[in-house]
């Protein structure tokens, strides 16, 4: 790297460590199913004391970031299924600088032709990791509704946004987290909810997030992969959840209000909370619903 290249660099990183981080921090990728409306009621569940915080179905990390607001120094192991959105963490975490320059490069084309760059951008399979996840937090800034989503072959196939003028590079945003996320020690895995909580013992703090129990028929929506999430699968949680019970953990879960979901956890606190849908193509559908929020400890008054 040349000196001047290092001087800016250095320049940059300054900038990062003179950001009041605990105040700005936001998730940096919009996700279906985030907990930002949900966030009052989920933190009345944040356990007072616990050793290493875990979230294994990560998103947009809503929850990580209130946490942080709540105590703002802690060991985290964050994690996620899906690949792509951990290797923007990690870029974020460990190469901010050159992740904001490529996303103010993306922002400036972006703006020449829209959707003509969009579609672009959308077909381009970047081999680095910066730039892949420069790819995802563009993608996810300027398509359709922010939605994030794969086909059976693993490509994004999201349409246009039309957005007027998205924030496609949020740089004190992403330095913000960066700090986070290096103040916080976090680990990032990309695996399985069961890989990665393995090590989990007495006094962690485990959030649960799974894709929701489909309330009908035709309101699955599993696609962050092309894996999808059964309702075995929602089996399986419920046992791997019992398991961690029984080490001593300290859990926390939210789910759909099905009388499956609560059936699984029928032997734990519920509570169900009204909310909001994020991601609906009607703006009146968001409102009315309810969800569970499942515990098994004690609930701060």
């Amino acid at each position: 790297m040349s000196p001047k290249k290092v001087q800016k660099e250095n320049k940059t990183m300054e900038t990062l460590h003179n950001i009041h981080w605990t105040k700005s921090h936001r998730p940096f990728v919009k996700w279906a199913g985030g907990k930002g409306h949900l966030l009052q009621k989920l933190e009345r569940h944040f356990p007072r004391n616990f050793s290493t915080y875990y979230e294994p179905f990560l998103g947009g990390a809503a929850v990580f970031f209130r946490l942080v607001e709540k105590r703002p120094r802690f060991n985290a192991v964050l994690s996620d299924s899906n690949a792509e959105l951990i290797n923007a963490y990690n870029a974020v975490k460990n190469n901010v600088a050159e992740l904001v320059k490529q996303l103010r490069l993306h922002a400036t084309r972006y703006k020449l032709s829209p959707k003509e760059y969009y579609y672009r951008v959308r077909n381009e399979a970047p081999w680095d990791n910066v730039g892949r996840a420069a790819h995802l937090i563009f993608l996810n800034r300027t398509c359709y509704n922010g939605l994030y989503r794969v086909n059976k072959m693993n490509k994004f196939n999201v349409p246009f946004g039309r957005y007027k003028n998205p924030t496609i590079c949020d740089e004190e945003n992403l330095l913000a987290v960066n700090e986070v996320l290096r103040w916080s020690n976090a680990k990032l895995l990309a695996a399985d909810y069961r890989k990665t909580t393995e090590d989990a013992g007495k006094g962690d703090f485990i959030y649960f997030d799974p894709p929701y129990q489909p309330e009908s028929a035709t309101a699955n929506f599993t696609s962050y992969t092309n894996s999808g999430f059964s309702f075995d699968d929602q089996m399986q949680l419920g046992k791997w959840f019992k398991e961690l019970d029984g080490k001593g953990c300290q859990l926390l879960l939210s789910n759909s209000n099905t009388k499956e979901v609560r059936e699984i956890y029928r032997e734990y606190d519920i509570r169900e909370v009204e909310t909001l849908r994020a991601i609906n193509c009607k703006t009146t559908s968001r409102r009315g619903h309810t969800e569970l929020i499942i515990s098994n400890h004690a609930c701060q008054k």
